[in-house]
């Protein structure tokens, strides 16, 4: 069965538009030992609503939190904007829209909050949600992946599962989906942003401005 990356709906969609080239993973308490694995290279990017929450994405992405709620399907029509304010978020969909496949570029742990902050130009949360996913379990590192993120022909609709929900970042999907598609961006620009976010992990460039 194909293989999905559980992510918020307004973080994928910032992926599938090229606006985002990362994420960062600690591992929820679902997880297989409560602690993040990258137990696969190449995946589906499935959008979810648990816990996304307007305050957590910079000002400048907040329209896209509106354009997010596209990516979930709901028996009454779409929950509206202001229910994002909510702690929590806005109840899941019964069926979410799978329009983007990714495949890992580059993995780098990181410890120092001072990499979370340069790396910003690459999210689009705020900074301070992002180093707030660097301090919850402080012994551990986090996970920074790099991904190379494609757009499928057409959007899949997948019905939303039980047991798809919870803090988890792997899920196994019961329908076929195409590993095809272009990427969102070119060769030349994702090779520029792989240098920069590569020399930001290992701490050779300082912070952008």
């Amino acid at each position: 069965m194909p293989i999905a990356f559980k992510e918020w709906a307004v973080t994928v969609r910032a992926l599938a538009e090229g606006e985002q080239l990362l994420t960062l993973r600690k591992g929820g308490i679902r997880e297989p030992e409560k602690h993040f694995k990258l137990d696969h290279d190449r995946f589906f990017l499935y959008p979810t609503f648990d816990h996304q929450k307007n305050d957590l994405v910079r000002e400048s992405h907040m329209p896209e939190m509106r354009r997010a709620l596209e990516e979930g399907v709901w028996a009454d029509g779409e929950p509206p904007v202001h229910a994002l304010t909510r702690d929590g978020g806005i109840a899941q969909p019964e069926r979410v829209r799978i329009r983007a496949w990714a495949e890992v570029a580059g993995h780098f742990t990181i410890e120092d909050p001072r990499v979370v902050s340069e790396l910003s130009p690459f999210y689009v949360w705020t900074t301070d949600y992002a180093e707030k996913r660097l301090a919850w379990k402080r012994h551990h590192p986090l996970h920074v992946l790099l991904l190379r993120t494609y757009r499928i022909p057409r959007p899949v609709t997948v019905k939303v599962r039980d047991d798809f929900g919870g803090c988890r970042s792997w899920l196994e999907i019961n329908r076929d989906l195409p590993f095809e598609g272009t990427p969102v961006l070119s060769d030349e620009e994702f090779e520029r942003a792989t240098e920069t976010i590569g020399a930001i992990c290992s701490g050779r460039v300082p912070a952008l401005a």
